[in-house]
């Protein structure tokens, strides 16, 4: 049986990842190969097959972890008890800071999706999918309430404000001259600006 932490502690499902992710931004996941992965994680390719059945596994997970994270966030401001724009606002800048912070993450996503299997890739879309859905929500229910514009279609908005955030993996860099919550509080004011009445 594997070991499961290595001697400072870091498990190794989540070593595994953390090398993946990064030889997969780095080089591409197909051109990243098993053994590369297991080198910079410092196991064996035996840990690997225990924690993964396969690199494709490992692939779903770099997705699959980044949106669980902000499908959990999105959830918690959408369900709080403040006026439709503040939720917005702070779901709008959320998922730019949670991008940002998972800049990687991001890069891979939109260049290694069609390394997926049919059936991840479907599960894959239907999760980002769920999680448009419930940022339309938001902007439906300011619509509908009047607090929102309703001059542009809410499926409109939100593929525009997506469109932003799947753009900073080709453009940010940390240490540049803005944070990630000053680039978040920009293109959150951005989309607020738009849907004023």
């Amino acid at each position: 049986m594997p070991r499961t932490t290595d001697p400072d502690g870091t498990p190794v499902p989540q070593r595994l990842l953390a090398a993946a992710t990064r030889l997969f931004a780095e080089q591409g996941y197909d051109r990243t190969s098993v053994q590369e992965i297991v080198e910079a994680a410092g196991v064996t390719k035996g840990a690997l097959y225990h924690y993964f059945g396969s690199k494709d596994d490992l692939l779903q997970e770099v997705y699959a972890r980044v949106l669980r994270v902000q499908m959990e966030r999105l959830d918690a401001f959408a369900d709080a008890d403040e006026p439709v724009e503040e939720r917005l606002r702070g779901a709008a800048a959320d998922v730019v800071v949670t991008t940002i912070e998972n800049l990687d993450d991001a890069s891979i996503f939109f260049r290694s999706m069609h390394h997926l299997s049919p059936e991840r890739n479907k599960q894959v879309r239907a999760e980002r999918r769920r999680y448009h859905e419930r940022f339309r929500a938001l902007v439906e229910e300011g619509q509908r309430t009047g607090v929102f514009s309703t001059a542009t279609p809410a499926n409109l908005v939100v593929d525009y404000h997506f469109g932003s955030v799947h753009h900073l993996s080709t453009w940010y860099r940390p240490g540049g001259p803005m944070s990630p919550q000053e680039v978040a509080d920009h293109l959150a004011d951005l989309l607020l600006r738009a849907l004023r009445p």
